[in-house]
């Protein structure tokens, strides 16, 4: 077994979001994602742009429903409705709790390969992507595209691989001391870089753009960068 912070054990080659990771997940995320709540917030301002009274919105992977709650409660004054979707029951539990009592959202525990989409006006995947199989993306990316409405939005945060080889080297050591400034130990940094082999599997910004574009989109731009971590608005 890995040790790969926060408590959090798990498996070479098999890290997983299911079992006791949803009661630690939050505090974990936020220490390894650089601006991860920063993120949140973008999200929240760009989604100001496309909710109404009458907008269906997504979240895919929502993980505990931080930004799901965070994006209902925002919008609590308009008719909007909210569906959560994440694979992991766990999590949904804890998105359950969190989420209870805004009657907007809906929390559903399932494959985002089996969602029936309704016409929504934003759909949004905060670092989801790079956990799904590589030969399943471009299918959900075209579905995505058909579900939005014309003018609705695709928020894609990914992280994300450089494009040659002294790129990748300068961001994973820039990411590597993000981590040890972060707290964690070099055996729980190895650990959990052991735990996602075959697990996480980043595209580079290039690679998500073109599937971005061969689901349909034209206007697409990057919102947020860090080093590898790539926050992407697509327009339909």
């Amino acid at each position: 077994m890995e040790n790969t912070g926060d408590s959090i054990v798990a498996k070479n080659a098999s890290w997983t979001f299911g079992g006791n990771v949803a009661d630690k997940f939050d505090a974990h995320v936020s220490k390894s994602v650089p601006l991860y709540k920063e993120g949140h917030d973008l999200v929240l301002k760009i989604a100001d742009f496309f909710i109404n009274d009458e907008s269906v919105c997504y979240e895919l992977g929502c993980s505990t429903g931080a930004l799901t709650y965070a994006l209902a409660k925002r919008n609590e004054n308009k008719k909007a409705k909210f569906f959560g979707i994440d694979i992991e029951e766990p999590m949904i539990k804890n998105a359950k709790d969190r989420c209870k009592g805004l009657k907007s959202v809906t929390l559903k525990s399932m494959d985002v390969l089996d969602v029936e989409f309704q016409k929504a006006d934003l759909i949004v995947a905060y670092y989801t992507f790079q956990f799904i199989r590589p030969k399943n993306r471009q299918v959900i990316f075209d579905r995505v595209f058909q579900a939005l409405n014309w003018g609705g939005a695709f928020l894609l945060f990914e992280k994300v691989r450089s494009a040659d080889a002294r790129f990748q080297d300068m961001m994973t050591t820039i990411y590597t001391d993000y981590k040890i400034d972060q707290g964690y130990s070099s055996d729980e940094i190895v650990g959990k870089t052991r735990s996602l082999k075959g697990v996480l599997e980043p595209f580079s910004t290039q690679g998500n753009r073109d599937l971005l574009t061969r689901a349909g989109f034209v206007d697409i731009m990057t919102v947020m960068k860090y080093v590898s971590f790539e926050g992407f608005l697509a327009i339909k």
